[in-house]
């Protein structure tokens, strides 16, 4: 494979594997541990201001694989020429990006907000929306990763 197609390559799978690793880090990990170990009032803003940092590099790990993976498939020739499995990963990382756009702009500022005035229900509430969206992505970047490797045997 030339030099080109597989730095583009290199920088899908390293967006891939951060965006997909963190969400597993982040909801296996660390807010399990805050959980057991932070009290509400200082749970809530913690998460939210981890959830802050990640969701900046979600959103850089977005741009990566858009514009790594549609350089690939025009590389390729374009979409009438790549694997139906490209097809399939293309529409779940869509979906994806959707899911993580409505998380950043509906239940996480809900959540900034409930905590800066300390209204700690209200943050639980919506920190909980964002466990439960972040399972479902989880559950298609794992999807995606499935699709990926085995596509094509399939």
């Amino acid at each position: 494979m030339p030099m080109l197609p597989s730095l583009l390559l290199l920088l899908h799978l390293l967006a891939a594997a951060f965006w997909v690793g963190g969400m597993a880090t982040m909801h296996f990990a660390v807010r399990p541990a805050a959980v057991a170990s932070l009290e509400p009032p200082l749970r809530l803003p913690f998460m939210a201001a981890a959830l802050s940092r990640f969701f900046v590099g979600v959103s850089v790990a977005i741009g990566v694989l858009l514009a790594s993976g549609l350089l690939l498939v025009w590389m390729s020739g374009g979409f009438a020429r790549v694997h139906l499995s490209v097809h399939a990963m293309f529409t779940l990382g869509l979906v994806m990006m959707a899911l993580f756009l409505h998380i950043r702009f509906a239940p996480y500022p809900r959540l900034v907000r409930a905590v800066a005035a300390r209204e700690w229900p209200v943050a639980a509430t919506n920190l909980n929306t964002i466990r439960k969206l972040v399972a479902v992505n989880l559950v298609l970047g794992v999807l995606v990763f499935a699709v990926a490797t085995l596509g094509r045997v399939l």
